[in-house]
């Protein structure tokens, strides 16, 4: 059971019921490019993500205390904590790693 239920609704086909500009992304290849189409727009944007559920949406900057009481939530109860917990991790070491990178020397984008 999760902490919380959202519908599996089509928001980026309902916006453009609505006269917005409705965008949906299911690939990480094409973040950038949704994102850019959405800043590019004429008009407020619903801009959709298919992610996986067993990733938190982990703020880019989180503090370390914030970190630690995430994890202990999770651990009193998730059904995929481990999961959660280990995909979470990787993607905060993806984010480390990325950031080192760019400031290495020599680098450029």
């Amino acid at each position: 059971m999760g902490t919380q239920y959202i519908p599996d609704v089509p928001y980026a086909k309902y916006a453009e019921l609505l006269g917005l500009k409705g965008i949906f992304c299911d690939d990480p290849k094409h973040v950038g490019d949704a994102w850019d189409e959405a800043l590019a727009a004429d008009r407020p944007v619903v801009l959709e993500f298919k992610t996986d559920p067993n990733v938190p949406p982990i703020p880019p900057h989180i503090k370390e205390q914030l970190g630690v009481k995430s994890a202990r939530a999770m651990l009193k109860g998730d059904p995929d904590e481990k999961g959660v917990i280990v995909e979470g991790a990787k993607q905060k070491l993806h984010e480390f790693t990325e950031s080192v990178r760019t400031a290495l020397p020599g680098h450029s984008d």
